[in-house]
């Protein structure tokens, strides 16, 4: 199986990587079944998150029985160095005395990178944890390509994570040059999209046939674990079918779908606006628990009160209808509490 450098990290992984969030929407056994069942397949790269509930917890389980070595990737939003203590709370649910890659979690823009660099910023206190032994490297992550550039460019990181699929492909024109320039390992979030592309065949051969990246595909049940394995196994040249249903499917999402870049913002009614527009796939991925969980009820909150000012429409490069959308996921997301 084909092995990826991860930069100056010189952590060598297989090439396909496996994603935390899924598992949060199964059963405890089920999810450490889907979990050992992904090692034992060859996988060796495990990405996770503090926001991902028990996913931390349940990779802890899985690894109780498991000899072999794996490299452990999580994450925290934390702002401030008070990151330090996530990265121990962290460790004791994946129960591990160190791991590996330890990312500074979705920093969206600008003001929230100067803050996590700044003196007491989270930066600081993953320092901390690394000369401590703690962690072994520091990431970080980001849907914004710019502040993944500057965080490039300012040369603090080891690792980059940046969303890749045939929907969101444009982190190949810059971002992944840039870093393979710099010697930064890059793992490649959503190459569903964020479970938006269903048809796993055309969408993670395009993910993998980028080299030097390795993606993190989630899943949540067996089937869907030894699907994307085999996907990965039998290689993963684009077909001219591939080619054709790709086409197809961004003709299809082209005025539907949210490319996360924030560009709409800011908003008058301080909605986030990239995350209602993406509800449906949210509740997809974490499950319908979700909506006890603090960000996510604040979310449904301000995007309730979206007023349709229109401030954001003329903002979307791609011109989405974005109160429109927002509005629609509501009704859908009511409907489901509902039913």
């Amino acid at each position: 199986m084909e092995k990826v450098r991860l930069g100056k990290t010189n952590l060598v992984v297989t090439k396909l990587g496996w994603g935390g969030i899924p598992i949060q929407r199964v059963g405890e056994r089920e999810a450490v079944s889907v979990i050992r069942t992904v090692i034992e397949m060859g996988t060796d790269l495990l990405d996770t998150a503090r926001g991902y509930t028990n996913s931390e917890h349940r990779i802890g389980l899985a690894l109780q029985k498991i000899d072999r070595p794996v490299v452990l990737s999580s994450k925290s939003h934390v702002k401030t160095a008070r990151i330090y203590n996530d990265v121990q709370e962290s460790l004791k649910q994946v129960k591990v005395k160190k791991i590996n890659i330890y990312h500074l979690h979705n920093v969206s823009n600008f003001e929230d990178y100067e803050k996590v660099m700044a003196s007491g910023g989270a930066f600081e206190g993953l320092t901390r944890a690394r000369a401590e032994g703690l962690i072994d490297h520091i990431g970080i992550t980001s849907h914004n390509l710019n502040v993944l550039e500057r965080a490039i460019e300012d040369g603090h990181f080891e690792v980059i994570m940046a969303c890749y699929s045939f929907l969101e492909p444009e982190a190949a024109f810059k971002v992944f040059p840039l870093a393979q320039k710099k010697d930064i390992g890059v793992l490649a979030m959503k190459p569903f999209s964020g479970g938006v592309i269903e048809e796993a065949g055309p969408a993670l051969r395009f993910t993998l046939s980028m080299a030097n990246i390795v993606p993190i595909p989630g899943s949540e049940t067996l089937e869907l674990a030894r699907m994307n394995w085999k996907i990965f196994a039998e290689g993963y040249s684009l077909t001219e079918k591939d080619k054709e249903r790709m086409e197809a499917l961004k003709k299809e999402f082209n005025r539907q779908f949210c490319r996360r870049c924030d560009y709409c913002l800011p908003c008058t009614a301080k909605i986030k606006i990239q995350f209602a527009m993406g509800l449906k796939t949210i509740i997809k991925r974490f499950g319908p628990e979700v909506e006890e969980i603090g960000w996510m009820k604040d979310l449904l909150e301000k995007a309730r009160n979206c007023s349709e000012c229109g401030e954001c429409l003329p903002r979307c490069p791609y011109q989405l209808p974005i109160p429109d959308i927002i509005k629609e996921n509501l009704a859908w997301f009511d409907h489901l509490r509902n039913r």
